[in-house]
C-alpha cells in the first residue's frame, strides 16, 4: 500500500474507534459494540504498526531512538501540509 491510502485508512478507522466510543459512554452493556469497537482497535493498531515500520513513527511517544539522533524530527509533522493525505475527486 502506498503512504496516503495506509494513513487514509487508519484515520477511519481512528474515527470508527472514536465514535464507538461515543456509543459505549451510552450503552456501556452492549456487548457486540464492544466485540466491534475491540475489533477496530485491533486493526487500527495493525494498520499503525504498518504505517510506521513503512513511513516513520505517527508521534514523538512512539519514536523509538537511538542515543545519536531522535528520529521523530526526520519526518513530516502533522500540521505540515505533506503530511496529510489528499482525497482526490472530492472537495469539502
Amino acid at each position: 500500500m502506498e503512504r496516503d491510502e495506509v494513513l487514509s485508512r487508519l484515520t477511519a478507522l481512528d474515527f470508527m474507534a472514536v465514535d464507538m466510543a461515543l456509543y459505549l459512554d451510552i450503552h456501556h452493556h452492549d456487548k457486540e459494540a464492544i466485540e466491534i469497537y475491540n475489533q477496530i482497535l485491533k486493526e487500527a493498531n495493525n494498520i499503525r504498526c504498518i504505517y510506521e515500520e513503512h513511513f516513520g513513527p505517527l508521534c514523538s511517544y512512539r519514536s523509538m531512538s537511538d542515543s545519536n539522533h531522535f528520529k521523530w524530527i526526520d519526518n513530516p509533522w502533522p500540521w505540515q501540509d505533506c503530511f496529510n493525505y489528499h482525497l482526490k475527486g472530492e472537495m469539502c
